[in-house]
């Protein structure tokens, strides 16, 4: 389905080659100023110097030709030669239509079928998730989704550190706490929880612990029998552990690899990589150069091996890469991790280039993303200071939220819990994408649980709105709209509506999900204003109140597409 957008660009094109002018300078774009119109084209300007006429005059030929146009309202010459454009209240209300009618709500589909392959959460294994992992879910799990939205393939990986020093340090610890290891000890995930922290700060301080936790890595990578079965228990319960934490955010991943399954991976990139005479010597490393001439700043070259002929994170990634090539042949592999990872990304992505481990028509990004801070401004953490687990922030905001809910009058009070999980989960999430993800931002408990403003609980509230709406006049989802347009605030919200596909696609291009929250607010918004300028119910005007009542189904259909991208449901009565 094409965007209204894509429509005008067509007619303006059009008009432009008719005139005898490029086609192409009949970009239209949603007008920066709506109290003058809905829509502008500014191409009279590039042709003005194209073509060495004033641009006011070629405005002028464009909307002359355009002057009978039917899906065009009107269409006038605005200043120097913007070219102002409204379209028709019958060609509104159709689109809006058309849109519901679509499977796809009016998000063109990608004719090609590209694979995006999405990396993020980066849990290890026997650490619990805390704050940190909270926006590397939340951001990727809302970038699948968009990418789903535009009918491209998603592969989601959770990519667990499950391979390095911190297995060797559990079960050093392990060993000195049971003596000895057997099939007999049990283990729980509080337990690793607690161990591993213990362990670390332990090998800092004990250098005789930090050499056997050493020593039992190198044994465990070579497939020492015992360390192998208790390596396996351990990632399974932690697994399941962490599943759990990301199934309250309603995070899920397609994979569960580890960094374990590309090490079968790392002799291929190490003899590939010699093949390619790309490796050299570095004090006692092996590694490869990525610096190029135009490199404004120094990019150091990414390790391969350690002097000690150890891997480091370089080695896994590329390893993984080379997996994912094998398995999947993605078409675009996008790594959702913290922006203080930019360098690292480079180096992998040039060395994986350089070694033609991905084709140059493959796409590698890296999408970072700020630190969500605390009222000083700083990471947010733990009353005392320290870095807060996941669970124990998202049972702030439940508590937070189940106190309002259950001292309020809420239409279901024996779904207390369950509608104070929705708003919990939708007051985290809104309040996270609302910023773009590479800013920085505060989280503010009582500003995210507010029921007004830009926030997932007013987006909530407003769908639980036109349930009550659809209720009370026993009105059900089947609509067909009539050709009149009763009021200005109804012709806004019908326009905002009919944007859904320009928005989706404009989240795809900028990877931004962000631009749906915006969208979600935007809508809701409107809707807050045409509910108060009218009253639905007592209507009488009967073919007034089933055009409201047709609005409150669009506006309800669109919002729980921006909810489903976001990652949370609607409550069903507020």
């Amino acid at each position: 389905m094409k965007t209204i957008i894509d429509i005008l660009s067509d007619k303006l094109s059009a008009a432009f080659m008719n005139c005898g002018y490029l086609g192409k300078l009949g970009c239209v774009t949603i007008s920066d100023r709506p109290d003058l119109c809905q829509f502008q084209c500014n191409g009279a300007f590039a042709g003005a110097k194209l073509y060495k006429k004033s641009p006011a005059l070629i405005a002028n030929e464009i909307v002359r030709e355009l002057n009978n146009e039917e899906i065009i309202k009107s269409i006038n010459v605005e200043g120097t030669g913007f070219i102002n454009i409204d379209i028709s209240d019958d060609f509104i209300l159709s689109y809006v239509q058309n849109i519901l009618d679509d499977e796809f709500l009016g998000i063109p589909q990608s004719e090609n079928q590209e694979v995006i392959f999405l990396d993020y959460g980066g849990p290890n294994v026997a650490k619990p998730l805390h704050i940190g992992h909270l926006r590397s879910a939340i951001i990727g799990e809302s970038l699948k989704q968009i990418v789903k939205a535009t009918g491209r393939k998603t592969i989601s990986d959770v990519h667990l550190g499950d391979w390095g020093l911190q297995i060797g340090l559990v079960i050093a610890e392990l060993e000195e706490r049971y003596c000895r290891i057997s099939d007999d000890i049990l283990i729980t995930a509080d337990e690793l929880n607690e161990i591993y922290p213990y362990a670390s700060k332990k090998s800092k301080e004990d250098k005789d612990f930090k050499v056997k936790a050493q020593n039992i890595t190198a044994e465990l990578q070579k497939g020492n029998p015992t360390y192998l079965a208790l390596w396996k228990e351990i990632t399974k319960i932690s697994t399941n552990d962490i599943k759990s934490n990301y199934k309250l955010l309603n995070v899920d991943f397609d994979l569960w690899y580890g960094e374990s399954d590309a090490q079968k991976y790392v002799d291929n990139l190490v003899e590939l990589l010699n093949n390619k005479h790309l490796l050299e010597k570095s004090m006692g490393a092996m590694v490869v150069n990525v610096s190029q001439e135009d490199d404004k700043t120094v990019i150091p070259p990414v390790i391969i091996k350690k002097s000690d002929d150890s891997n480091i994170y370089a080695t896994t990634d590329l390893a993984t890469i080379i997996q994912r090539q094998k398995d999947f042949s993605p078409d675009e592999i996008w790594y959702i991790v913290d922006s203080r990872q930019s360098l690292h990304f480079t180096q992998v992505f040039r060395c994986a280039k350089k070694a033609n481990i991905v084709s140059n028509g493959t796409k590698l990004l890296h999408l970072g993303f700020g630190t969500m801070n605390g009222d000083d401004g700083k990471p947010y953490k733990t009353r005392d200071g320290g870095v807060m687990k996941l669970y124990d922030f998202y049972n702030v905001v439940y508590k937070a939220v189940y106190e309002r809910v259950i001292s309020s009058t809420y239409s279901e009070n024996d779904r207390k819990e369950d509608i104070s999980q929705k708003i919990s989960l939708a007051a985290i999430k809104f309040g996270d994408l609302i910023n773009h993800r590479m800013k920085d931002y505060i989280f503010d408990l009582d500003k995210f649980i507010a029921s007004e403003g830009k926030t997932g609980t007013f987006l909530l509230y407003t769908v639980a709105r036109i349930n009550s709406i659809l209720k009370k006049a026993s009105y059900g989802n089947k609509i067909a709209f009539d050709k009149v347009i009763y009021t200005d605030i109804e012709r806004e919200l019908l326009i905002r509506l009919a944007l859904n596909g320009e928005v989706f696609i404009k989240a795809y291009n900028e990877k931004a999900p962000n631009i749906i929250c915006e969208n979600a607010y935007q809508i809701a918004s409107l809707f807050s204003k045409f509910y108060t300028e009218n009253h639905i119910i007592d209507e009488s005007d009967y073919n007034k109140k089933i055009a409201w009542l047709n609005i409150c189904v669009a506006t309800k259909t669109i919002l729980l597409k921006h909810f489903e991208v976001i990652g949370f449901e609607a409550v069903e009565l507020m």
